[in-house]
């Protein structure tokens, strides 16, 4: 964990974030104000944002995706409803898997903790083969190692070749 994040009581969380509706850019940018809100929780830091093509359903427009790192007191299965609310009060609608959508929010990591439970595994179960995840994840925490699967610089799928950086990084100070 980061010093940045080393209060008592809490960890280290990192979510991914994507949208390809309802001008994604504007999205995203809504959703970072979003995670600051979270109760229990402070807004570390985020990534820059990335332009990827869809996966799964490919008849789509491109996606804008980032990364966002928090601190948090909330329980894991805490977080993600926190997360769920939010993709919901954007007009997230789930048509179909991988269908578009004005805001994704998905739980990569919290802490070092491995979880199966309904609903909610950790780590995230396919952020190990997706670079528009391991990238923006790598730009903002490159030492960060996947429980159960290794560090993410030494993953092949850890490729910014296949995405378009849209700008620059910010941090929690806007």
């Amino acid at each position: 964990m980061s010093a940045a994040v080393a209060k008592q009581g809490e960890v280290q969380a990192f979510i991914a974030l994507g949208s390809n509706l309802a001008e994604p850019r504007a999205q995203i940018e809504q959703a970072f104000d979003a995670l600051r809100t979270l109760p229990d929780s402070r807004f570390i830091r985020h990534s820059s944002l990335y332009r990827s093509a869809p996966v799964g359903y490919a008849d789509q427009p491109d996606f804008i995706n980032a990364v966002a790192e928090i601190a948090t007191a909330l329980a894991p299965q805490a977080l993600l409803a926190a997360l769920l609310d939010i993709e919901k009060r954007h007009g997230r609608v789930r048509e179909f898997s991988n269908s578009p959508r004005t805001l994704d929010l998905d739980l990569l990591l919290y802490a070092d903790l491995s979880l199966n439970e309904r609903g909610l595994m950790l780590p995230h179960p396919r952020m190990h083969g997706r670079a528009f995840v391991l990238v923006p994840l790598a730009e903002i925490a490159p030492e960060t190692v996947i429980p159960g699967v290794g560090p993410i610089k030494k993953l092949p799928n850890c490729n910014p070749e296949s995405l378009m950086k849209l700008d620059n990084k910010h941090d929690a100070s806007r």
